[in-house]
């Protein structure tokens, strides 16, 4: 401390601001999964009036209850399935606009400004956006199927479509992100490289398996996991776009987590019960993806 006060006074404020709006909620999250708090029994104050908390400690009822429960199963499967699709659409559009724009191109300025232009815009206004381009009755996409003769799809009234059209919104979000991350990766790579290999005969595939990839291992790492976990925990397009519609067919495990404790009869406790099983979900991800990392070599 008396050698290194400077760098723990810069650091304290951070400390601080992190341990009051994070620390706080996950440990009293944390403790109400433990209890039966509910909206009738949860303190407040009326007036002069101050009701007193009156909910109990219930020990893992409400894990055990969430878990044993075919609902929770259900939206897992369907939250796994919207993050590996959009994650995987992420890399793979994202990387092969960053190989586009690492290459000598007139007006490649204007093209990186126009690709991250989703990114820049807040993600409400985005879902908002295509939510309107969705629209069964008036919207772009339906007009564009009628121009072709084709027939109109009910983007947000079908289970399946809907599925589409929230990973589509998504993905039209994430990739900027991804592509800028990638693009610095490539343009860390040395040209010397992909120079030597030609000289010996590699062709366009070998040195992109053999040179890119390898060299963009790090970054995609560390953005492959970044991406999952926001990807996961991606409250805003299926709250705003689908509302978790039709029915409950692009319900993920976050937007349901937020409709117990702020919808109908509020469920404090399952709420917070969902939310800590969702965070131990992701911490075991990251540990899993970290330990093989390590075995193949890579420090994460």
């Amino acid at each position: 401390m008396k050698r290194h006060w400077y760098a723990w006074a810069m650091v304290a404020p951070v400390v601080i601001v992190t341990g009051v709006l994070v620390g706080y909620p996950l440990v009293r999250g944390v403790y109400l999964s433990f209890t039966d708090a509910r909206e009738s029994n949860v303190g407040r104050t009326i007036g002069a009036n101050v009701i007193p908390d009156r909910f109990q400690f219930v020990g893992l009822d409400n894990y055990v209850t969430t878990l044993t429960g075919g609902l929770f199963g259900g939206r897992l499967g369907w939250t796994i399935i919207w993050t590996v699709a959009c994650v995987g659409l992420h890399y793979g559009i994202g990387l092969g606009l960053a190989m586009l724009l690492n290459r000598p191109m007139r007006l490649r300025g204007l093209y990186r400004v126009l690709l991250i232009l989703p990114w820049a815009v807040p993600p409400f206004v985005s879902a908002f956006a295509w939510r309107y381009l969705y629209n069964s009755r008036y919207g772009v996409f339906n007009a564009m199927l009628d121009g072709l003769g084709l027939p109109r799809i009910g983007w947000l009234d079908e289970p399946l479509a809907a599925k589409i059209a929230v990973i589509g919104v998504n993905v039209w979000l994430g990739v900027p992100f991804m592509m800028l991350a990638l693009l610095g990766g490539l343009q860390s790579i040395p040209k010397e490289l992909h120079e030597a290999a030609e000289v010996d005969g590699a062709n366009a595939w070998q040195r992109f398996v053999n040179i890119t990839l390898p060299g963009l291992r790090s970054v995609s790492n560390t953005v492959i996991l970044l991406g999952t976990i926001w990807t996961f925990n991606m409250f805003a397009v299926i709250f705003l776009v689908t509302r978790g519609g039709p029915g409950d067919s692009t319900e993920i495990l976050v937007t349901y987590a937020y409709r117990q404790a702020f919808e109908g009869l509020r469920d404090y406790s399952g709420s917070a019960t969902w939310g800590v099983l969702i965070l131990l979900i992701l911490v075991l991800m990251a540990v899993v993806y970290s330990r093989s990392l390590r075995k193949q070599g890579e420090v994460w």
